[in-house]
């Protein structure tokens, strides 16, 4: 169990109606939404969500398919794991907790949820910062060998059923850890042994290796579709953009710029990390978040 992660953070499941989302939910003041990325849960928050709880209510939640919010079946449309899916979840969780404007950080998956739902629902979010990534079509366009060969995942993830769940079914803890251990300036040591444990609990169930294959299925699909439509909205919100200097985005891009493409109003700064920045460097990561939701 995790709750010793939490001090003070209650557990809640919503039935959003469309799914069951599971989150943890502390601290008071304005409400803040935080959401995770792949192949981790809400816990990758531990390190920083007692301190964001002494000025915000913080609510930490798994993304569907994820930890122990409901795993749907994919289909052929993916539509089930689309961003936009994904974050109506979010809306309508935080719509169940009485919050009708919120504002959100998103990781790597979560930051693609998070990007979807800035241009779904403006009124509903204040303000948003992402981490650690470019925007899906942005990369998808612009996939060279070295940047294709350090995120393999996403082809390899979006191959049909049931390639990827059967190969990584074979050991999936092993996988989890191999894919976390250095491949994105990042080691095991990083991580919380608490932490650590729930990632690979989670990563055994099968459906959650189904449910994350499905979400990058929809990233390589449905989801282009969704931002091509929306090719010309932009980010509204004041958008924060965080990078690891150490992980691969920076090394092949400039990650502000590629959000400048996106949003009105930009800023982002480098942190001395790898790709995992709320758990290897959670106060350089906590502070600068401090400072741009506190403005």
């Amino acid at each position: 169990m995790t709750d010793d992660l939490f001090p003070g953070f209650a557990r809640g499941t919503a039935d959003t109606g469309a799914c069951r989302i599971h989150y943890r939910k502390g601290g008071g003041g304005p409400p803040l939404l935080l959401l995770h990325g792949y192949p981790q849960s809400h816990v990758m928050w531990h390190r920083m969500a007692p301190a964001l709880a002494e000025r915000f209510t913080v609510v930490a939640a798994d993304l569907r398919g994820y930890g122990d919010s409901a795993k749907p079946p994919g289909d052929e449309t993916h539509e089930a794991y689309a961003k936009r899916t994904m974050a109506q979840d979010q809306v309508a969780l935080m719509t169940s907790l009485g919050f009708e404007d919120f504002a959100v950080v998103g990781h790597d998956r979560g930051g693609r949820v998070t990007h979807r739902m800035c241009l779904d629902h403006p009124e509903r979010v204040s303000r948003a910062a992402v981490l650690d990534i470019v925007p899906t079509r942005t990369l998808f366009e612009t996939l060279g060998r070295d940047v294709a060969l350090a995120y393999y995942h996403w082809l390899f993830l979006a191959q049909p059923p049931d390639l990827p769940e059967r190969l990584i079914g074979a050991d999936p803890v092993w996988y989890l850890d191999w894919t976390m251990s250095g491949r994105w300036g990042t080691t095991l040591d990083a991580f919380d042994p608490r932490a650590l444990a729930e990632y690979r609990r989670c990563v055994s169930n099968p459906a959650t290796v189904h449910a994350s294959c499905e979400d990058y299925r929809a990233a390589a699909t449905i989801d282009l579709e969704h931002d091509k439509a929306d090719e010309a909205a932009r980010i509204e919100c004041p958008l924060l953009v965080l990078w690891g200097l150490k992980g691969v985005m920076v090394r092949h891009y400039d990650v502000a710029a590629t959000w400048r493409e996106k949003a009105t109003n930009v800023t982002g700064q480098g942190i001395d990390a790898g790709h995992y920045l709320a758990e290897e460097r959670p106060e350089e990561t906590l502070a600068a978040l401090l400072d741009f939701f506190a403005t």
